[in-house]
């Protein structure tokens, strides 16, 4: 018998992912179609979609709209994924919401997943709110991701790469045409009779020419933003410098007044959590690098960030990955950066064990200088082991970035916002 919203969100985890929009709009019509109630701006993209949403969410706020983010997967609570003005959803919202959701289901006869719930959720909680904007992180894709039935005029399309070929197609082109399909059918003409316009970042010419083609065949426009170089931001490398450019001609596009200054002036402040995040002590020292690289483009960028700020410099990292990843790539990548490797897992259980790291390090000839369990007690080890007073990075898996922060979020400021919050499965569907 399930007993609360949580419980019912668990459930949901045997159906997988199930791309389609069929349960999700049969839902929404059961429970008064919230996501008509608020303005949506979407985020597609391979990788990148978080950092953008998050920065853009902030721009809007900052110019006075109570504006809506959600996001996927969290790091510690499943609250983190559903914001509004940055104050994550509450506890009994939370399950309200969730439970409001199992009885539309089952009056329906529907079976949804567990992104699906989550989304409908997101958007009871903003209708509720009374927000202005949401800004939605697709889950996957676009075409058939939950979050498409919010029919939004701006769409921000970060970058292309391989990922779920299975479902979106085996080539670059493939899953550009699947994630634009966020738009919806031909002729994408809103209420309003404007037409939908794409941000375009991330991407080579031959598919900014590709996105083109598609955009006109179905009545959109393109925008393909400059990258800016007046931009500070608490989070390490250029790839957040080209989201937050695309998060700012978004906002410019979508806001009536726009304040270029306010704008630049918010994004110094928005620290997205988790990826090139300096975890910064009461001294003013970097204790550790946090980054959720998690797959051999993260990594590249990552090494690209550690050449820039910290040229000649290697790191003690510790380390731990799921087993789906190209782990030996990912090493091979880091290696020339790394001076000392940890090796770790969370007891989430599609995490690589520590004697299969072991061998893959072993395989490019690279030694391990510890391995456990992680824990803060782990952590405190590895620290202890460093003498040169150089950060330690943390890196290989989101997840392990999650069990990251709940352990150290009462020690640093900027973790501030998981104080208080209890963990809950961490699935990204």
């Amino acid at each position: 018998m399930i007993q609360n919203g949580l419980e019912y969100l668990n459930s949901r985890l045997i159906f997988g992912m199930m791309p389609g929009l069929a349960s999700t709009r049969k839902l929404c019509e059961a429970l008064g179609n919230p996501q008509k109630k608020f303005k949506t701006i979407h985020v597609v993209g391979t990788n990148g979609k978080g950092s953008t949403s998050y920065y853009l969410s902030g721009v809007l706020q900052a110019h006075g709209l109570k504006t809506g983010l959600y996001t996927s997967p969290h790091l510690v609570s499943m609250r983190e994924r559903i914001r509004v003005n940055d104050l994550p959803i509450d506890d009994e919202s939370l399950d309200r919401l969730i439970m409001q959701v199992k009885a539309a289901a089952e009056e329906t006869q529907v079976e949804p997943t567990f992104f699906e719930v989550l989304t409908i959720v997101a958007f009871l909680y903003y209708a509720e709110q009374n927000i202005d904007v949401a800004v939605l992180e697709a889950g996957m894709g676009g075409r058939l991701d939950s979050t498409a039935v919010a029919d939004g005029e701006l769409i921000v399309l970060t970058s292309i790469g391989l990922e779920h070929t299975e479902v979106l197609g085996s080539t670059e082109s493939a899953i550009l045409k699947e994630k634009m399909g966020v738009a919806g059918s031909a002729q994408s003409i809103l209420s309003n009779g404007r037409s939908k316009t794409f941000v375009l970042g991330g991407l080579n010419d031959a598919l900014i020419a590709e996105a083109k083609v598609f955009a006109a065949s179905h009545g959109c426009s393109c925008v393909v933003p400059e990258i800016r170089n007046d931009i500070e931001l608490p989070n390490l490398g250029q790839h957040y410098i080209e989201n937050a450019s695309l998060s700012l001609k978004a906002a410019e596009l979508f806001l009536n007044k726009f304040d270029d200054s306010l704008a630049l002036k918010t994004l110094t402040t928005r620290s997205w959590a988790g990826r090139m995040q300096k975890l910064i002590d009461a001294n003013g020292v970097t204790k550790f690098i946090l980054d959720g690289a998690h797959n051999s483009h993260a990594v590249r960028r990552l090494v690209e960030t550690l050449d820039k700020y910290y040229p000649n410099q290697k790191f003690h990292c510790v380390f731990g990955a799921l087993r789906d990843k190209d782990v030996g790539e990912m090493l091979k990548l880091m290696a020339p950066h790394v001076s000392a490797w940890h090796i770790t897992r969370t007891p989430y259980p599609r995490f690589r064990e520590l004697e299969d790291l072991q061998g893959e390090l072993e395989k490019l000839g690279l030694n391990v200088a510890s391995a456990g369990e992680f824990s803060r007690e782990y952590l405190n080890e590895v620290c202890a082991s460093v003498t040169d007073g150089s950060p330690v990075l943390i890196t290989g898996s989101l997840y392990m970035i999650g069990a990251t922060v709940q352990a150290l979020k009462d020690d640093f400021d900027g973790l501030a916002f998981f104080r208080g919050m209890e963990p809950t499965t961490n699935e990204h569907r």
